[in-house]
This record gives C-alpha cells, sequence and structure tokens, in this order.
C-alpha cells in the first residue's frame, strides 16, 4: 500500500476537471442533447428544414460529440470549440431555431468557455483565503517594523 493517504471520489473528480475546459465542454454536450430532444416535438412546433430533417440530427448529435471530445481531448480543444461554435449557428437553420434558442445559445457558449479555457493557470484562491494571507502578511510587516526600532 502506498504512504499517501486516499483522496475521495470529489476530489478526484475535481482534480480531473481542473485539468480541462469541464464547463465548456459540458455545455457544448448540453446543447447538442437538447437540441435533439426539441426534434421530438409536436409537428406544430418543429419546422423542419433541410434534406429531411437529416441536418436537423446530425448537427447536434455532432456538437454532443464535439462537448465530449474537448472533455476527454483538451488538447485539441481549438479545434473542437471553433467547430462547434460553427454547428451551433448552423442548427439555427436546420433545427427549430438551434433549439428554440436555448441550445444555440448554451453552444456557443460553451464553444467560447473551451476556446478561451488556459491549461497552465494557477488555481485561484478564493476572496476569504486571500484575506486572511492579507491579514497575516500585514501583521508580519507590521511585527517586524516593531522589532527594528527596539534594536536601533
Amino acid at each position: 500500500m502506498s504512504d499517501r493517504p486516499r483522496e475521495g471520489a470529489r476530489a478526484a473528480f475535481r482534480g480531473w476537471r481542473a485539468r480541462r475546459p469541464f464547463w465548456g465542454g459540458l455545455l457544448l454536450a448540453l446543447a447538442g442533447g437538447e437540441i435533439l430532444l426539441t426534434e421530438k416535438a409536436s409537428l406544430k412546433v418543429v419546422m423542419h428544414i433541410g434534406m429531411q430533417g437529416a441536418a436537423g440530427y446530425l448537427l447536434p448529435t455532432l456538437m454532443a460529440l464535439l462537448g465530449l471530445l474537448i472533455l476527454f481531448n483538451p488538447a485539441q480543444r481549438l479545434f473542437y470549440s471553433i467547430t462547434g461554435v460553427l454547428l451551433s449557428l448552423g442548427t439555427w437553420v436546420t433545427s427549430n431555431l438551434g433549439g428554440f434558442f436555448i441550445g444555440l445559445l448554451l453552444g456557443v457558449t460553451g464553444s467560447c468557455l473551451a476556446f478561451g479555457w488556459l491549461p497552465d493557470q494557477e488555481p485561484r484562491i478564493s476572496r476569504r483565503k486571500r484575506r486572511k494571507q492579507e491579514k497575516a502578511a500585514g501583521a508580519r510587516t507590521e511585527g517586524a517594523e516593531g522589532t527594528e526600532g527596539l534594536t536601533a
């Protein structure tokens, strides 16, 4: 057995999520799923445009696939995100106005998040931790100033 303590599933998932554009890929995959679900709406609502609706099923399927690829292959996120935003905009014409705007907006937002993600960022520090660090640094500098006056 190893000497290091076992980390929980939540901590392992958090570490995995931090190494990839998680929210961008998730939003793009959800957008594809949402648009596919709107294809099943009643005939009074559905507006199929294209070759018997084939493009209406193809584009959201590819969006969901690209979202999963962003999650599991983040090295190619730039290509996947550019393709994802183009497919999202294409659903405007082919799939009920982009899943009644919801899927379109989710897809564009997710693609933009994936495109803008930077892999080598330092983890963010919460506001509470930053304040504690600033207070601790301020207390150290005040303590150092006080001891200088005693030695002179």
